[in-house]
């Protein structure tokens, strides 16, 4: 059977074209199209993303393995607010066009949730009839505060046969007919061990041990993420360096770089903004820290049912995680095994840093990459067992 899976995406290699597309949910989809490959489904990837460049980019579609394909729309560079509009709309006609006279009954269509592709998915469903599965990671107008949006949003999730969900609270909140789904909290994925760690293990003077902490993860302020993971920094002994890793606009990364400079004037600690990395540059740079931050905003709307796909990438890469305590982490598959704060302020965060950083020293076994291990053959038996039932 084959799948055809609507998405924003691009491969690392069409660096060129600067299509629009989020590292992180990039990671997800490669992990799920990889498992889908193993359980015997061919994938089409339909990418909706357009450039960010100026000039004209074809329409062309791209092998990536012998199951695996990419198709990829024309797609105009623009730079006032109309013409990136209308290289949406561009890029949108030709996608909803290809769809129409592509798919077939034989065909699944899989949906990496957007808002961008709500009347297009209308209308292929009342002209295809062939199953639709929704990948939901967020309620998206959670984020913004739209309660009219909301609505709408939730509407729109009811055309799924199917879903697929970061947590068993957003499953209850958007499948109230109980529909076929399965729960994929992030990346299932364990990587080797690059045996890459910093250097500097112990410090020279005091032969203490150095410990590093990151938080990879989105810039953006209605998150607080990387804020709240900078300014712990602040109480936290001199062995101690907090790195971020973030991707934001120009305006959130220089707001970041002048919150670090601002948290390392008054720290005995080392704080830094060390860039947005992806790939395998990407995971040695994880690999080199201890613990991995999970600390967004816990008043946040999102909170309550999404779950952060940053915590499984640390477990997966031998990290130990801090996590601010809400139940969609605390109540998840691998909720036991993380260190948690309760309250979202700096002196919380690094007294959990610090309880954290004793099993680094003692070299407590971390449990972390057998459970994704276990999480990611489970999943695959679900997914295959969720796609025979539409």
């Amino acid at each position: 059977m084959n799948i055809k899976y609507l998405c924003y995406y691009d491969s690392s290699d069409d660096f060129n074209e600067n299509r629009y597309y989020v590292l992180s949910a990039k990671g997800k989809i490669d992990y799920i199209v990889s498992t889908l490959n193993k359980l015997g489904y061919t994938v089409q990837l339909v990418s909706g993303s357009n450039s960010r460049n100026k000039g004209l980019y074809r329409s062309r579609t791209k092998i990536i393995n012998e199951k695996t394909s990419l198709k990829l729309f024309a797609t105009f560079g623009c730079s006032s607010k109309l013409t990136k509009a209308l290289n949406r709309l561009f890029v949108n006609v030709q996608m909803f066009f290809w769809l129409v006279v592509n798919v077939t009954k034989n065909d699944i269509i899989m949906v990496y949730h957007s808002m961008g592709y709500l009347h297009m998915v209308k209308l292929l469903h009342l002209l295809r009839r062939t199953p639709i599965v929704f990948e939901v990671e967020e309620i998206y107008s959670d984020v913004t505060g739209d309660g009219k949006t909301r609505k709408r949003e939730l509407r729109f999730f009811q055309q799924a046969d199917a879903y697929i969900f970061p947590t068993q609270l957003l499953d209850d909140a958007v499948n109230t007919e109980h529909k076929p789904s399965v729960i994929v909290h992030g990346t299932y994925q364990v990587e080797p061990d690059r045996k890459c760690k910093f250097d500097e293990n112990l410090l020279k003077n005091d032969g203490v041990r150095m410990i590093h902490s990151v938080y990879a993860g989105t810039l953006d302020p209605r998150k607080g993420g990387a804020a709240a993971a900078a300014a712990a920094a602040a109480f936290l002994p001199f062995n101690h360096h907090v790195h971020i890793l973030g991707f934001g606009g120009k305006e959130e990364i220089q707001a970041m770089k002048d919150h670090v400079l601002e948290i390392a004037k008054r720290s005995k600690a080392r704080v830094t903004y060390d860039g947005v990395l992806s790939g395998e540059e990407y995971i040695r740079f994880i690999q080199s820290c201890d613990i991995g931050l999970s600390t967004q905003n816990p008043d946040a709307a999102f909170n309550s049912t999404s779950f952060p796909s940053k915590v499984l990438s640390y477990l997966a890469n031998g990290l130990r995680v801090v996590s601010i305590r809400i139940p969609a982490i605390e109540k998840s598959a691998v909720g036991s095994i993380l260190t948690y704060y309760d309250n979202q302020v700096p002196e919380e965060i690094a007294n959990a840093i610090i309880a954290a950083s004793k099993n680094v020293v003692s070299d407590k076994v971390n449990q972390g990459p057998q459970m994704i291990e276990n999480l990611d053959r489970d999943f695959k038996k679900q997914l295959d067992i969720m796609l025979r039932s539409i």
